[in-house]
């Protein structure tokens, strides 16, 4: 795993957050949480992962996907 960036939520995200992430993530604050994101690599893949409860993955076929942690 390769550590990216963290930034607030709300905010713009950094330049190296990958553009195909962007609308998922922006759905993911319209439901209007707060807190940070952090953006990690796994396997080559961007996982942007909000301390609230969030991620958004680019899976190995390319389609990226928000769901919510399970607890």
């Amino acid at each position: 795993m390769q550590l990216g960036t963290r930034w607030a939520a709300g905010t713009d995200a950094p330049a190296s957050v990958p553009a195909a992430l962007l609308p998922a993530i922006a759905e993911v604050e319209q439901k209007g949480l707060s807190g940070h994101w952090t953006l990690t690599w796994l396997e080559g893949r961007p996982i942007a992962e909000l301390d609230a409860g969030w991620e958004v993955v680019q899976t190995a076929s390319g389609e990226v996907v928000a769901r919510e942690l399970e607890d």
